[in-house]
C-alpha cells in the first residue's frame, strides 16, 4: 500500500496508549466540535459529525461528554471556538511532515509549532512546500476477526475500496475520499466493529531514513504529537525495524 510502513503499525499501538490515558478523547472533542459548528448539531445531516461521533464512541467515549461537545458548538452550552490550520516542515534529513492543528489561538499555536520543529532539528515551510507529496485518503482500520481476509477484500472492493493491508492483528483499508463513506457503510452494513475511520493525508512515496537522523525524526514527530493543539502528524518517512522498536 502506498505510504504505509511498519511505522503506521507503530503509531497505532501508541494511539491505543493514548486513549487509554485519555489524550484521545481531547482530540475526538475537538472534531466534534469542529464539525458540529461547520455543519450543524445533528449526525444524521453532517457526514462529518457523524464520523467523529463513531470513532469517539469506538473510544469508549461517553455519550455525555459527545453530547457536551455538540451543544457547545452550536452554542446551546457555552464554549470555545476551534480553528483548523495545516502547517507544512521538515525534519531532519529532508523528510516531509504535516501537521494539521485545530486551536484557539492561531498566534500560540504556530509560536509552539515552530519552536518544536526548530528544537528537533526541522525547519516550519511556507504553504505548499511539502503538501504535494501527499494524497487525501480515506483509512480505515477493522481489529483481525472472524472475517478472512477474503472475506473482507469481496465486501470493501464491491464497495469501491482501493487496497487492504493486513497486519498481525489488525486490517487496514486505503479509498478514495468518494468511496470512503460508501466503504465504511458497507462494513457497518455487515456488523463488522470499525477501530477507526478517517481522511488522512497519505505519502505518495516513502523516503528511508535510519540511525540517528531515524530518531530524530521519531522524536520530532512524538514531540508534536504531544503538543495540545496537534490533531495530526503526517510524514513520509520509513524506518528501519530497530529505530522503530527503540521508539515503542
Amino acid at each position: 500500500m502506498s505510504g504505509h510502513s511498519k511505522w503506521a503499525t507503530t503509531k497505532r499501538k501508541k494511539a491505543v496508549i493514548d486513549a487509554k490515558r485519555g489524550k484521545m478523547f481531547t482530540k475526538l472533542i475537538k472534531e466534534i466540535t469542529i464539525a458540529a459548528r461547520e455543519g450543524g448539531g445533528d449526525p444524521a445531516g453532517n457526514p462529518r459529525l457523524r464520523l467523529a461521533v463513531d470513532n469517539a464512541k469506538s473510544a469508549n467515549m461517553p455519550q455525555d461528554n459527545i453530547e457536551r461537545a455538540i451543544k457547545k458548538a452550536t452554542g446551546e452550552l457555552e464554549g470555545v471556538t476551534y480553528h483548523e490550520f495545516t502547517y507544512e516542515g521538515y525534519a531532519t534529513g529532508g523528510i516531509a511532515l504535516l501537521v494539521e492543528v485545530a486551536t484557539d489561538n492561531k498566534n500560540r499555536t504556530v509560536a509552539e509549532v515552530r519552536h518544536l520543529f526548530s528544537k528537533g532539528g526541522g525547519t516550519l515551510a511556507e504553504t505548499g512546500s511539502v503538501a504535494w507529496m501527499f494524497q487525501r485518503k480515506g483509512i480505515i482500520t477493522l481489529p483481525r476477526q472472524e472475517k478472512t481476509e477474503d472475506e473482507i477484500l469481496e465486501i470493501i472492493l464491491e464497495a469501491g475500496a482501493d487496497d487492504l493491508q493486513t497486519e498481525d492483528d489488525y486490517y487496514e483499508i486505503q479509498t478514495s475520499i468518494e468511496s470512503f463513506e460508501p466503504v465504511r457503510r458497507a462494513l457497518a452494513e455487515k456488523k463488522i466493529d470499525i477501530e477507526n475511520a478517517s481522511l488522512q493525508w497519505v505519502a505518495q512515496n516513502l523516503v528511508r531514513v535510519s540511525g540517528e537522523d531515524a530518531e530524530k525524526v521519531i522524536k520530532l514527530i512524538e514531540a508534536l504529537e504531544e503538543c495540545e493543539d496537534v490533531q495530526n502528524v503526517y510524514s513520509n518517512s520509513d524506518f528501519d525495524e530497530e529505530t522503530i522498536s527503540k521508539s515503542v
